[in-house]
């Protein structure tokens, strides 16, 4: 069995590839049958030499197939890659007059194959033409077959592009994807038809944060299973709004409530840049994510203000009182006594009071934790 020079090498470049087992390709099928044209043969064929074995990767003439390695005339191509390997009668050949393909069909007596050459100067098979009878052919013929495999070459080097361009993509797109699955909230791609017609083309896996229950591949088939379980004085609003984003192409935010697997329900917010892509579709590129702590963060401030605004109201209005009256009356020292000591009292209880809230929030601060306020914490404070 012939061999080339660097056999380890030739083997590992012709399996990057990725051929040997790939469907027939058309462009190597017509190259293949305009050799045969060229060079008037009944057959041709597109070669690939693998290591125990030829592949007919194109075929003209004959049944497509393979056939051992040592039993091949390619073989005796791949040490001379800038060289036409012409047999002009296999019966006068010693290297091939007892082979398979010459004693039996096809009954070969003519073949000429030009190497395929990679551009590490590899030979990967050849393209050849075949004839059941004698036969020469003449230096134009031999050129026009060694462009032919130039051309097939070109060929089988853009589609390892391809290839590899192609295995890249689906690597990043595994990487973004295992990114986005720990991206807290939800990554979404939404495709919206005529305001109407909604489908996620993308979902991250956050959202069984959102809910358990919710598998993003069912929820891409039937969007329906997520927006079933918005709050229902929120929907309205929401679908709303996206169809004000859908007319304007604007961008769009919204604010709602969904129910969890527990029955209870947390506040999301939404926020999508939406691409027109044709008269009736927009596409949607954005987020949804978990805005509870943020809303029950801001109710309690808002109830905090209230509270303590309600809390100093009484001791402030005693103080503006006991001003009032120190400045309408020529009060003796007895009486400045008693203001005095109203005066000291309503201090000691705004002390009391504003110590106790920056104790509450330095210990909300040190604990470092999730801090939900309610009325009767703000109780405490002061009583």
């Amino acid at each position: 069995m012939m061999e080339s020079k660097n056999e380890n090498e030739r083997l590992a470049e012709l399996y990057e590839y990725q051929i040997l087992n790939a469907n027939s390709e058309k462009e190597l099928d017509e190259l293949s049958e305009i050799a045969s044209l060229v060079c008037d043969t009944p057959i041709s064929l597109v070669t690939l030499i693998d290591k125990d074995k030829q592949w007919y990767k194109a075929v003209n003439g004959i049944e497509k197939g393979s056939t051992a390695r040592k039993d091949s005339f390619c073989q005796h191509a791949l040490h001379n890659p800038g060289e036409v390997l012409v047999v002009n009668d296999t019966l006068k050949d010693n290297r091939f007059i007892d082979a398979p393909a010459v004693r039996e069909q096809p009954n070969v007596r003519f073949y000429a194959g030009a190497p395929l050459v990679t551009p590490k100067n590899n030979v990967l098979g050849t393209l050849c033409v075949v004839d059941t009878e004698p036969k020469h052919i003449t230096n134009q013929q031999k050129r026009a077959l060694k462009l032919l495999a130039k051309k097939a070459m070109d060929y089988l080097n853009s589609r390892r592009l391809l290839l590899k361009q192609q295995d890249r993509i689906e690597f990043n797109a595994k990487k973004l994807k295992k990114l986005t699955d720990q991206v807290p909230g939800l990554i979404c791609q939404l495709r919206m038809i005529h305001e109407r017609k909604i489908r996620f083309t993308f979902i991250s896996k956050g959202i069984e944060q959102i809910n358990k229950k919710l598998n993003p591949d069912e929820v891409k088939l039937n969007p329906k299973n997520l927006i079933d379980l918005v709050h229902p004085r929120d929907k309205f609003a929401l679908i709303k709004s996206l169809k004000k984003s859908y007319s304007e192409l604007s961008e769009w935010t919204s604010e709602f409530r969904i129910f969890n697997e527990e029955g209870t329900f947390n506040y999301y917010a939404a926020s999508a840049i939406p691409e027109k892509i044709d008269e009736k579709t927009v596409v949607y590129y954005g987020f949804i994510t978990n805005v509870t702590d943020r809303v029950e963060y801001e109710r309690a401030m808002e109830q905090i203000s209230f509270d303590i605004s309600h809390v100093l109201r009484r001791p402030v209005t005693s103080l503006l009182g006991l001003i009032n009256l120190i400045e309408n009356e020529e009060p003796d020292i007895e009486r400045l006594k008693a203001y005095n000591i109203h005066i000291k009292t309503v201090s000691k209880e705004l002390d009391l009071f504003t110590r106790k809230l920056t104790k509450t929030y330095s210990l909300k601060r040190n604990m470092n934790f999730d801090f939900k306020w309610d009325r009767t914490k703000l109780n405490n404070l002061y009583t």
